[in-house]
């Protein structure tokens, strides 16, 4: 089974719905044959790499409400993320734009560290309250994620590396109608849109496993009816005796 998961490292619900679908996998007994790879989504493909704004400025100026009215919004988010183990620092999140954090996903992938980049930088965003437009800060994490830093660092000075395995991920998003993340895709043809509760996630991995491994079906080659050699409920067929 082949789980893929469009996603943004500045979206709170990307971190939540991660969360959630790592807990209905380690309760799912086919854990072991399940993939999960991560697309790239950006929220805001135009955000600045320093908008000099806090999170709550950002979404007060976005949807028009008040600095107040953003912090219990965003408070609301952070009760769902503790729900989950997380951790959310909303006060000193540094908004910034993500194609370089997605370019060093990438490159994670091509040395198989592409699971453990994306949780690193989801933490340091969203706990660790770091600024993922700092390239010094991505090969930071790059780094502690096993990679080369230096390499990572020469990946992220150039701005062609790894950009377009980025654009092809956004491309494929469109061609699905993906306008929002978290989004989840499984085996290219069951979807799963938002953190969904933890049951859902839970619900669809059976569900799927099941359609795509269904349960074999047997072709009874008894001769006859076979009730005179048979036994069931506690007694047998007793074949009628020849005088």
């Amino acid at each position: 089974m082949k789980i893929e998961v469009w996603s943004d490292f500045v979206c709170p619900f990307c971190y939540i719905g991660k969360r959630r679908l790592e807990e209905a996998l380690a309760q799912f007994p086919h854990k072991d044959q399940v993939e999960v790879e991560f697309k790239s989504f950006e929220l805001d493909p135009n955000a600045p790499v320093s908008s000099g704004k806090s999170i709550h400025e950002a979404l007060a100026s976005k949807y028009g409400m008040s600095i107040d009215q953003a912090k219990d919004a965003n408070a609301g988010v952070g009760k769902q993320a503790a729900g989950v183990g997380l951790t959310f620092r909303f006060d000193e999140m540094k908004p910034t734009n993500t194609f370089d954090a997605h370019r060093l996903a990438k490159h994670a992938k091509h040395h198989g560290k592409e699971a453990v980049v994306t949780e690193k930088l989801l933490y340091a965003y969203f706990t660790e309250s770091k600024d993922l437009g700092n390239l010094e800060t991505l090969a930071d994490i790059g780094e502690a994620s096993g990679l080369d830093r230096q390499e990572a660092l020469t990946v992220l000075n150039d701005k062609t590396a790894f950009a377009n395995d980025v654009r092809n991920d956004e491309g494929m998003a469109k061609q699905y109608g993906i306008s929002g993340v978290p989004y989840f895709v499984i085996n290219q043809k069951y979807a799963i849109s938002g953190a969904q509760p933890t049951e859902t996630f839970a619900g669809a991995l059976q569900k799927v496993w099941e359609e795509e491994n269904p349960a074999p079906k047997f072709q009874d080659l008894s001769p006859g009816n076979g009730d005179d050699a048979f036994c069931a409920d506690g007694s047998c067929a007793v074949p009628p005796r020849n005088e």
